[in-house]
């Protein structure tokens, strides 16, 4: 925080030696500390070369009131042209190693943390998809075994159905006591076939 400014050439020749300030009678004390601030200089930016004639802000406030109870017409911002406000630089305090050290093993292991959530989230996706895939595949090879059972009940009765169609002319003279025969036959090849088509089902359907 500011306390003090930096005087510029008019305010010290107005303290010096036949200055402005001569004339307004100072206080004994306010004018020593004024000259024993002006007589102390701090080193600048660039070090002893370029010092700084640093005044307290209580000794311009002090100034302030005696040229107004004086009803001077010397002003003060008169005689602060040239000065400035003096910014102390603020000096970093050194970090603690160990807290540093500190630091940066929780930075680490939040960022391990992070990277595990990540890859989790990631991999939990991939077996979910993985998981969908293998169900499609499933559903897939029983749909293409159920057509291919049913397509072979279907030979399966027509064969049984012409072959005694054509078998029964040795037996019977009459089409009808053929057709009979034959659908009797086709009908029985077809109930064994649908029992065993029954059975495959259920099996694949508790495997699934």
């Amino acid at each position: 925080m500011a306390s003090s400014l930096i005087a510029g050439d008019r305010l010290v020749r107005a303290l010096g030696p036949g200055g402005e300030l001569e004339s307004e009678r100072l206080p004994r004390k306010l004018r020593e500390e004024l000259e024993a601030a002006l007589r102390k200089r701090t080193p600048g930016p660039s070090g002893p070369r370029d010092p700084r004639r640093l005044v307290p802000f209580r000794l311009i406030r002090d100034l302030h009131q005696h040229l107004r109870e004086r009803d001077s017409t010397l002003y003060l911002h008169e005689l602060l042209k040239g000065s400035e406000i003096y910014l102390p630089e603020v000096v970093k305090p050194p970090r603690n190693p160990e807290l540093v050290a500190r630091l940066e093993k929780i930075k680490i292991q939040l960022a391990n943390e992070e990277y595990k959530r990540i890859t989790r989230n990631v991999t939990c996706q991939d077996s979910r998809d993985g998981g969908t895939l293998s169900d499609l595949g499933k559903q897939v090879r029983s749909v293409k075994t159920l057509i291919i059972t049913i397509f072979n009940f279907i030979v399966t009765v027509a064969a049984a159905f012409v072959c005694t169609y054509l078998g029964s002319q040795y037996v019977f003279t009459e089409m009808a006591s053929r057709v009979l025969a034959a659908l009797i036959v086709a009908s029985v090849v077809g109930l064994a076939e649908l029992y065993v088509m029954v059975r495959v089902m259920e099996g694949e359907l508790g495997e699934l």
